[in-house]
Parts: structure tokens; sequence; C-alpha cells
């Protein structure tokens, strides 16, 4: 028997990228390659990129520099690079570097399997096209291997809004929602293999508009019903949204549907309307804030997420003042927070840029501020009684560690619990970033 190949993965940026690795992986399974946790002993190693950060791009030339001695050594090791940088360098990439072999787009990574095979010939493969086939219809059906007790689905790609910081659209291409019934079939076949969790995911994914049954255009809260139906399915999530697409009946799940968790991601970039007109964010601070006030009236022990752009071209220190206002008005139980950095190609890119220092220094005070809303809500924790689908093993003997219905880390000792089980867990602790239990009998 040939022994199997060995596939390097390494990941970067969101968690659509962590998606699509998985899928690349299994697609590549069925030419004889299985995952390997190591580049060292890897017969491909497949970069799969992000383009949201700050000179993302340059990160990524930087590691393939780091495979250079490896490719002398192997000749045979085969190099490529997957994602949003790929689709967005294409060919630049194999110029600057010619020790990679394969560049494949994010919508294009279906074909892996032929641009391997292709380069199994001495041949350079490039595929950065956005094809007007389904990429998920041409994937194979996934493995029946056992898998953990929380899984991501990717039900949406692309966007449409063209906020003017970034890539998305030029990497992503335009949003496009896969059909209903091909999201159950995966999401039973995750259930089936030990899954109890499922993320739903898309870079606007309550824009979700999949074809139904009927015929006519789901929305996110329709599929969410459906899954609810799914015997075994015990959570559902969702993340990236955006305030314009929070629709009634979206709103109404959050307070009906008792497998969706209270948990809510809902970015709004910054609390200035002159600011956020200049992204393109098309909506206000005052319209964000009364889709919270709908929320939480839906569901009023919801827990919010939210992202912010700090520093963005034009910001001044009273527009900033704005975001600290809102970000005490709503107050969040996380929230993620980034000094602007240019993108080459969006149109923000070109307008005068904030001082540096000044950016940092507003971020320090936004961060500052988000870190005493996380920590005072997370201690708020304390004597209240959660559900914790736990997720692995505590670095304490007896000790498992999962998480609760508002996402917090939860760690239990002596739980008496398997992976994958949920229980009624009590608060009797708040430490960094995570929380103490106790079953509850």
């Amino acid at each position: 028997m040939t022994a199997p190949k060995k596939l390097f993965i390494k990941t970067y940026g969101c968690q659509m990228n962590v998606y699509d690795s998985e899928r690349m992986a299994e697609a590549l399974g069925g030419q004889g390659y299985v995952e390997t946790k190591t580049a060292d002993d890897a017969d491909m190693i497949l970069l799969n990129t992000c383009h949201i950060r700050e000179k993302a791009a340059e990160k990524v030339y930087s590691e393939l520099g780091r495979f250079k001695g490896l490719k002398a050594e192997k000749p045979d090791l085969k190099i490529g690079v997957a994602g949003c940088v790929a689709q967005a360098e294409g060919e630049e990439i194999m110029r600057r570097q010619p020790l990679v072999d394969l560049v494949v787009g994010p919508q294009s990574y279906h074909r892996l399997p032929e641009l391997e095979a292709k380069t199994r010939t001495g041949e350079k493969a490039l595929d950065t096209d956005f094809p007007e086939e389904d990429k998920f219809e041409k994937l194979k059906s996934r493995p029946k291997a056992k898998r953990g007790p929380t899984a991501f689905l990717t039900v949406q790609e692309g966007c449409d809004k063209f906020c003017a910081f970034c890539v998305v659209p030029y990497t992503r291409g335009a949003e496009v929602s896969r059909p209903v019934d091909r999201i159950l079939t995966e999401a039973r076949d995750l259930v089936e293999r030990g899954v109890r969790e499922i993320t739903l995911l898309g870079q606007n994914v309550n824009a979700y508009h999949g074809a139904g049954a009927d015929g006519s255009d789901w929305s996110l809260a329709q599929l969410i019903w459906a899954l609810d139906k799914v015997d075994g399915l015990e959570r559902i999530r969702f993340t990236t949204s955006h305030p314009n697409d929070m629709t009634d009946d979206l709103i109404e799940a959050h307070g009906a549907c008792a497998k969706l968790m209270p948990y809510l991601h809902l970015p709004v970039q910054s609390g200035s309307d002159k600011i956020l007109k200049r992204m393109n964010r098309s909506h206000t601070a005052e319209s964000y804030l009364r889709v919270i006030e709908r929320i939480r009236a839906a569901r009023p022990d919801i827990l919010l997420s939210g992202d912010f752009i700090v520093g963005f071209p034009e910001e001044t220190e009273a527009d900033f003042q704005a975001t600290l206002d809102l970000v005490e008005e709503v107050n969040y139980g996380y929230a993620y927070s980034f000094k602007y950095s240019t993108r080459p190609g969006t149109p923000a890119a070109e307008r005068a840029q904030v001082d540096e220092a000044e950016s940092s220094e507003r971020l320090q005070r936004l961060q500052a501020l988000i870190t005493r809303q996380q920590r005072a809500i997370q201690d708020a924790m304390v004597g209240r009684d959660v559900s914790v689908l736990f997720e692995k093993p505590g670095r304490i003997d007896g000790q498992m560690v999962g998480k609760s219905d508002y996402l917090h880390s939860v760690h239990v000792r002596d739980a008496g619990k398997e992976i994958g089980e949920i229980a009624r867990v009590r608060i009797v602790e708040s430490v960094t970033n995570s929380l103490a239990g106790v079953i509850l009998k």
C-alpha cells in the first residue's frame, strides 16, 4: 500500500477560513493526503490566508520565505497559498516567491484536487476565478470521522455593502447564499459525527437568502427555525452580522428559539454618524441603538459583542468621543477594536490619515472601557446558573472546560462529564477571561 501523503494547513483570520481549511483538507483527502500538525514532515503546505489585517500580504511572503530551506531539502514538497491574499495577489505570489506551486482563491478551492494533480507534472497551478458553479456542491460529502462538539458551517459568502475600509467584496465577491437543503444535510451530517453546537458563518450572515424547498428565498430566521428541528443539534449561533439586516423575524427568533444562544455579534465600527457615512456603513449610531433596543426587548439577557475601528480617516476627538458614548450606552460583553490601517484598492486608503500616535492613544482608551465592561458583565455571572457544553479536559485532573450559553469559557473541577455533554452549572468565581462553576445535581 502507498503511504499517505501529509498535508499541513496554516489558517489565518476568521472562522470562515477555519471552515474553508477543513473543506480543503477533505478535498485533498481524496488525493491521498492526511493532515499533519507540523510543516517539517509535510508533502504539501497550504497557507490559508486573510487580507483583513495590516500588511497581510507581506506577512504571507515572510512566512513563505521560512520554507525555502525545507523546499531545498525536499524538492517534491508542494507549497500553496489559498484564501483572500491569494485572491488579491494572484500570480504576483509566484513571481515574488518561485517556491510556490499553486495559488487558489476562496471561491475555487473545490478545484484543489485538479490543481494539485497539475503540480505533480511540474506545472504551476493558479485559480483565482469566481466560478459560476457552487463550490459546496462540487465538494464531496464530508467524511464520517468523529468530531468535537462544536463546528462552523458556512451558509453565506461575500458582501455587497462595500464599506470604505474593507476588501471582502473584492476577495470574496458578491453575496451568495447556499440552498437550505444543502445546509440542513451538512448540519445533520455534523450532528451524526458528534457535533452539538453549530455556528452559522457568513461575511454578512444575516443577509442570508438561500433557496428554500418551496422555491422562495428563505431568511436567516427561517433557516434557524429549520435547524431547530434537527434532532441532536442543541445550540445554534451565527456570525458576522450587519445592523441593517437585523430583520423582525430574526430579532423575534432570539426571543422564541430555545436553541438560538443568547449571544449576538453585531459590529457598529464607530459611534460618529460622520465617520459611519464616510465608512459607507449605511446606518447611523441612533439606528444601531434602536436595533439593540429591539433585540434586548426580545431577549433581555442577551450578551452583545461588537467591532470598532479607531483612527479612521478624518476622525476627530469629537468623533471618537461619540464612539465612547455609544459603547457606554450599549454595554458590551465582548468587543474587538483595531486601529485603522489602509487596504490598497479601498476608497479609504486614498484619504488623509489620522496621526498614528493619536490613533494608538484612542485605541488604548477604548480598549480600557471595553475591558471594564467585559469584566463587570463576567463578574455579574457569579451566582447564576448557566448551561455549559463541555469541549475539552482542563489542566487539572478531573477538570472540564466548556462554553456557556453566553460564550463565556467555564471550567468545572470534578465535573464527572464527557466531552460533548451539556450540564447546568452554577457560577462560583470570575477570573481573568473565564468563569469557574460547579455542576448542579
